[in-house]
């Protein structure tokens, strides 16, 4: 990997600063960016313990000028990106009526267009190249529209949609285009995002507060049980940097592609509606 150079977004905390650390340790050059610089000692931390260099950048995904800067400044200062893991995400819990106009566009903001504006911003220096890897982080709620979810799930459907039909053009070019796809995560940014819904939960009205505390309910046990770590997700990333010919999509656990396996067998999507609609009943 001498000389290559992969850019990491939303590296703060979890599966971003995971991911920054293992790409580190299998020979990339890396600029793990978030949006907050300030928020970067806890990745510094973790890369002097693993005995690796990691730069910091800022990269604010909802921001065109922030992103043109932070590629700018990759390109300027390394000559070329030969990896962008898009990992930069947010959460959001709400049915379509307790999600305002401002909570849907933040939600894709951030989920969505960030995906799209960097990547669009760094396909041109890989496509010149001939060569490159962009590996987006979404969710089996980018494969299954979940209760509560509905913002967060539309994000991570549309991430899924792009990433698909730009993979065959991408390919024409050089450059090869993955997904990967976790079920539970046990991370700082999944903990914050639960305890956060709590609050959202004991503000609703009904019938949507009992319904969303059932919800909810049902998957405490799921986490403890099947969550994986953010290391867990970091090294499958860098599993993916690193292969030959990587598949376009993985999803990260047995426990979630149990979650997905009824949509790909059952063409109606009934079974999907049964499975969550039973949650919803207690």
């Amino acid at each position: 990997m001498a000389g290559k150079v992969a850019l990491v977004t939303g590296c703060s905390t979890g599966v971003g600063l995971h991911t920054a650390i293992r790409l580190a340790e299998v020979g990339y050059t890396v600029v793990a960016t978030m949006r907050d610089p300030g928020k970067q000692q806890a990745l510094l931390d973790e890369a002097a313990k693993a005995g690796v260099s990691i730069e910091v950048a800022p990269l604010d995904v909802c921001s065109q000028a922030s992103i043109d800067a932070a590629v700018a400044d990759v390109i300027a200062r390394h000559g070329r990106i030969d990896v962008l893991i898009n990992n930069a995400g947010a959460g959001f819990l709400g049915s379509v009526e307790q999600t305002s106009d401002d909570d849907l566009r933040r939600t894709m903001e951030t989920n969505f267009f960030g995906v799209w504006n960097v990547t669009k911003a760094v396909l041109p220096h890989m496509r010149a190249a001939g060569s490159g890897r962009i590996v987006s982080v979404t969710s089996v709620g980018g494969l299954l529209g979940q209760p509560f979810n509905e913002a967060y799930c539309a994000a991570k459907f549309a991430v899924e949609g792009m990433m698909e039909g730009l993979a065959p053009l991408a390919r024409q070019f050089g450059v090869d285009i993955c997904l990967v796809e976790p079920g539970p995560i046990n991370t700082e940014f999944v903990a914050s995002v639960r305890a956060t819904s709590q609050a959202s939960i004991a503000a609703m009205t009904e019938p949507y507060g009992t319904l969303a505390g059932r919800y909810m309910g049902s998957t405490g046990d799921v986490f403890a049980t099947y969550g994986q770590t953010g290391d867990d997700i970091a090294r499958i990333i860098a599993g993916l940097a690193v292969v030959d010919n990587p598949d376009f999509r993985t999803i990260t656990s047995d426990f979630a592609k149990a979650m997905v396996s009824s949509k790909v067998v059952d063409q109606t999507g009934n079974s999907v509606i049964e499975i969550f609609a039973n949650r919803l009943k207690g």
